[in-house]
Order: C-alpha cells, then structure tokens, then sequence
C-alpha cells in the first residue's frame, strides 16, 4: 500500500496547499460532521464500507478545519498522508497531538482499501475506524473550539 510512517515529516511542497480564510473553517468542521453523521446512518444499514468512506472523508474535513483555523491553509493533493503531514507544519504537537495524528492515519490507511480494492468491510472494522475517527476529533475540536 505504500503507507507512509506517521512520523513522516518531509515538507509539503507550497504548490500542494491551497490558503484559505481562517474564519473559513466552520465550513470544513460542518462537513466534518454531516460525513460522521451519514457514516453513522451507514452503519444502522450495515452498510459496512460505505460507513467506511464516509469516515476516512470526515477525518479529512476535520483535518481541513484544524489547519484552515491555525494556518489559514489546506492540503491540495489527494495524497492524504501529505494532509496529516500539512498538520505536522501547522499545529505544534505534543504527545496528545502526535496520538492524534496516528489516529488520522490509522483511517486514511484504510481509504483505499475500503473504497477501491474489493475489501468487504464488517462492523467490527468500521467500529475501530469510527474509535480512531472519534479520538481525532475530540483532540481537533480541543483546538478549534477554543
């Protein structure tokens, strides 16, 4: 799958972010939280990958909404490990944060395997993905709400 470490840390290049607004970023919050609340309607179907992919595009809105507030930017590639890494550039990270950001990853790895490679998903996958989706929000709204 060619995942990168979530300690990857090589800088985005200035052409793969795109500035936005600050204020902008309860747009990408709300997103956030219509793709979690389909990911959850989703789930009551069984509809175990489509819960899937609305999760990992929840975890990207979020994302979009922490580094719009904090840096006025958003990642532009569809390179979604680059988004983690446009975090790493823009939020100084603690150990909370670092854990965080394992969390995003941990749903971005499976972005593709849920939507593309064939992969049926059960409810006990899309149960971890949504613990990793709900840790990683806590932590983002931690620094977005205050």
């Amino acid at each position: 799958m060619g995942a990168k470490p979530p300690g990857f840390a090589e800088v985005m290049p200035s052409g793969r972010r795109k500035s936005v607004p600050s204020d902008q970023w309860q747009r990408f919050y709300h997103i956030a939280s219509v793709f979690k609340e389909a990911a959850s309607i989703s789930q009551e179907f069984e509809y175990w990958n489509a819960a899937g992919v609305l999760i990992a595009h929840a975890a990207i809105a979020l994302t979009d909404a922490l580094t719009v507030k904090v840096g006025g930017v958003k990642a532009r590639s569809e390179d979604h490990f680059q988004t983690g890494q446009l975090v790493q550039e823009t939020v100084a990270l603690d150990a909370d944060g670092k854990r965080a950001l394992r969390h995003f990853y941990s749903i971005i790895e499976h972005k593709s395997l849920v939507s593309y490679s064939g992969t049926i998903y059960r409810r006990k996958d899309i149960l971890s993905l949504m613990k990793h989706l709900e840790r990683y929000q806590k932590w983002v709204e931690g620094i977005i709400k205050s």
